[in-house]
This record gives C-alpha cells, structure tokens and sequence, in this order.
C-alpha cells in the first residue's frame, strides 16, 4: 500500500483530517505539517524564499477558512492546497516574470546555485544545471501564465494532469492541451530538451 506524498502508511486520510477539524480545529494542525514543507518549497522556486513564506502561510490560512467546503470524497488534499497557493502566486505575476527573468541573465561563472534551483534534482545530474536553467527560466519567464501554472503544478508539484486539473477547475483536456503547448516552447528554447518531462519518464520505467 502506497500513501500519498506527505501521508504515511496507516494514517488518516487527508480528508480525514479535514473533516474532523469541522468539529476540531486544532486538528487542521496536522494537514499542515503533513504538505506545508511542499507548498513551500513550490513557492520558493516561483517566487523566491522571502515571499514563499507569506504564500505558504495564507495557502494554509485560507485552506482553514474553506474546510467546511472541501470535497471529503477526495482522500487527498494536495492537489486543493497547491490549487490555492497558485492562485496566491497569481497575485505575484510581476515578482515571477521579475525572478524568472533575473535567473535567465545569470552568467555561467556566477557562483551559489539560484539557476540550479530552477531544475529538478534528476536534471541537475544530467546536464549542465547553471547553461539550461538559464534557458528554462526564459523560456517559463515567456509563456502565458495559465500554461506556466499547469506545467508547473506537473513538473515541480508533481501532480498528475487529474490532479493538475483539480487544482485549477479546468477539465483534464484543458490540462494536457495547455500542457503541450508550454512543453513545445520549452523544447523550442531548450533545443529540442525538456527537463520538466524527466519525472515522468522516471515514473514510466
């Protein structure tokens, strides 16, 4: 038996949880502990750590205030949590074109790894992480923002395009098509390479 990521085996359900803290607020607690490290770490590589702090604060502040609306025939929450931190990270568009942009003019010597960031850890060991994350962040930096959302729930949430869709209240048609696109303008700017596909591939073998 598989949990989902942040549940362990034997632990009640997200849903679960969420229910009981109807009558128990205090066990909303819980959730929190289980998917703020994610939700944060989300943020981070969208807007920076600064502003991840406020975003991870008020994804779980507002998730409070609508847990009587949740969908308890939904075991998992995560894709509800990180629905709500993206439209907070709406409200940032300019921070992110502005960050997405300051990574992209990065020179190749610069020292730390703020492009390193912009990859996953399977990119980072496959090719030169500081060359192609400066690309990647021009590339994220020129897609519209709707296509940039879906691929990122997908690549750095690492949610499934049902779950992807969930999150944004779009159909899963919606998903995959917005999907395609920024991938091809990803490939487009990347040569013909796509980091943002390497865990599904993982997850196919």
């Amino acid at each position: 038996m598989t949990a989902e990521p942040g549940v362990r085996v034997g632990q009640d359900s997200d849903a679960s949880v969420i229910e009981r803290s109807w009558d128990e607020p205090e066990a909303f607690a819980e959730l929190f502990d289980r998917h703020a490290d994610a939700v944060h770490r989300y943020a981070a590589r969208r807007l920076g750590a600064e502003a991840a702090e406020d975003v991870m604060a008020e994804t779980f502040t507002t998730a409070f205030r609508l847990r009587f609306r949740y969908d308890t025939a939904l075991a998992g929450a995560r894709p509800w949590l990180f629905g709500i931190a993206t439209n907070l990270i709406g409200r940032h568009r300019r921070a992110e074109a502005r960050r997405l942009k300051a990574l992209g003019r990065l020179p190749s010597s610069a020292p730390g790894d703020q492009a390193e960031e912009m990859l996953a850890d399977r990119v980072a060991a496959r090719v030169s992480a500081q060359a192609v994350g400066r690309e990647l962040a021009r590339a994220l930096a020129r897609l519209p923002a709707r296509h940039r959302d879906v691929l990122l729930l997908v690549a750095w949430a690492d949610l499934n395009y049902e779950e992807a869709a969930r999150a944004l209240g779009v159909p899963v048609g919606t998903v995959r098509s917005r999907l395609h696109r920024a991938r091809s303008k990803v490939r487009e700017a990347l040569g013909g390479f796509d980091p943002t596909t390497l865990r599904e591939e993982s997850d196919d073998e």
